[in-house]
């Protein structure tokens, strides 16, 4: 995946990644691929929730400082289903995460 109109643009709050059915399995469709390729490529981790350990993680995006949560809102789906990546508040960020 090129770098390339993957980066999260301004105007945008959240990526919402899905399950799809592809060969009897399911694997995730172009919404888990850019979340997966931001994590590892883009925004930089600042740190898991306090509560929730891994399930909910915080990150930064160093282009314009908007930090932006991954969790996992499906909780019924095995894993906590597919990914999901929204702007948080820094109200949010105390609450979930402490001083940052």
């Amino acid at each position: 995946m090129s770098e390339h109109g993957q980066r999260l643009r301004a105007d945008e709050k959240s990526v919402t990644g899905d399950w799809i059915v592809r060969d009897g399995k399911a694997v995730g469709d172009s919404g888990c691929e850019r979340i997966e390729w931001l994590i590892n490529h883009h925004l930089q981790k600042v740190s898991d929730s306090l509560k929730y350990g891994a399930w909910e993680t915080l990150y930064r995006d160093p282009d314009d400082g908007r930090y932006w949560e991954r969790t996992y809102p499906r909780s019924e789906m095995h894993g906590g289903g597919p990914p999901k990546l929204n702007t948080i508040s820094s109200d949010q960020i105390r609450d979930k995460y402490g001083p940052v």
